[in-house]
């Protein structure tokens, strides 16, 4: 069976990666173009260009695959190389580029993408930061077949995991190795005809909208559970923030401890090197990992050494 991928981030690199070491044959590898990135902002190719490289691979970077949009003769040349490939099938995780209908048209078995969710909860496009941030308490991947809606498509496969104290970092590793593992199940099942689709629930539809930088910024006022939370899905993007004495200090990593507190949110009640701890609306949140701008990610004893908080100061 011929295989066309689709995929950018590290998260898409692993299940490629899983696909090759099942032995399927990979005919074709679309990902995004090359972006500035690092300190010196140079050209660097994804994840998955990389891999797709190592390996000898065919590797299409379109700018659009609309043949109508703003880049048709980047489309054009994307349809011609899948046209000259002759996918069965294109398996897509994480590509970032909407696809069209010719798209999903082109293999003979049409396209299945790997969701970071278990679907219809958390369709869109950060599953993973919005269900650590709504507390769920399990998530897991969909392999879906896809159609002209977002993340709408038939379910194929589907296996949950439990988030416990992940951050979006911790749980992205842990559902990629998942993905792959599924996507290579799902494969097997095609190939041998056995493979079964079941549509979606209307209940239970949720949308895990793109994070913004914005949303960074910690709001004391919300119960510290909640804060804890966001700190746990900002890790590594965009890592939460708040601002004390003019200055925006990263929070990394943080729990909540109970009991009631009459300070005002925000107001350092206590400075140790097991931690900061801060006034929320409820009760208190305790932070054991900083950053400065920067600087580096540092435990609270080592941040302390270059940096003086103390009791009373008020975040703002």
């Amino acid at each position: 069976m011929k295989i066309a991928f689709a995929g950018t981030p590290e998260f898409a690199r692993v299940a490629l990666q899983a696909i090759a070491a099942a032995g399927f044959e990979l005919v074709q590898v679309l990902t995004q173009p090359d972006r500035p990135a690092g300190r010196g902002m140079k050209l660097q190719a994804s994840p998955v260009k990389q891999f797709a490289v190592e390996c000898g691979w065919p590797v299409a970077q379109p700018r659009s695959l609309r043949l109508d949009g703003k880049y048709p003769d980047d489309a054009a040349a994307a349809r011609a190389v899948l046209d000259e490939a002759k996918p069965d099938l294109m398996v897509v995780a994480a590509y970032g580029l909407i696809l069209p209908q010719w798209v999903l048209d082109a293999p003979r078995l049409g396209c299945l993408n790997i969701h970071a969710s278990l679907l219809p909860r958390w369709r869109g496009a950060a599953p993973i930061h919005r269900a650590i941030e709504a507390g769920d308490a399990e998530t897991g991947v969909t392999i879906m077949q896809m159609d002209a809606g977002l993340d709408t498509g038939a379910m194929l496969l589907r296996e949950a995991l439990a988030i416990g104290d992940d951050s979006t970092a911790r749980l992205h590793d842990r559902l990629a190795t998942l993905g792959g593992r599924l996507i290579v199940q799902a494969l097997h099942q095609a190939q041998a005809g056995t493979l079964h689709a079941e549509p979606q629930p209307a209940d239970g539809v949720s949308y895990a909208h793109k994070v913004e930088k914005h949303e960074a910024q910690v709001d004391w006022s919300q119960h510290a559970d909640a804060i804890v939370r966001r700190v746990r899905a900002f890790d590594p993007f965009p890592g939460a923030s708040s601002l004390l004495d003019g200055e925006t200090l990263k929070l990394w990593a943080a729990h909540a401890r109970p009991g009631e507190v009459g300070d005002k949110p925000g107001t350092i009640l206590a400075v140790g090197p097991a931690g900061v701890e801060i006034a929320a609306a409820d009760s208190t949140v305790v932070v054991t990992e900083l950053q400065r701008a920067g600087g580096k990610r540092l435990p609270v004893a080592d941040f302390l050494r270059g940096f003086d908080l103390k009791p009373g100061q008020v975040f703002g």
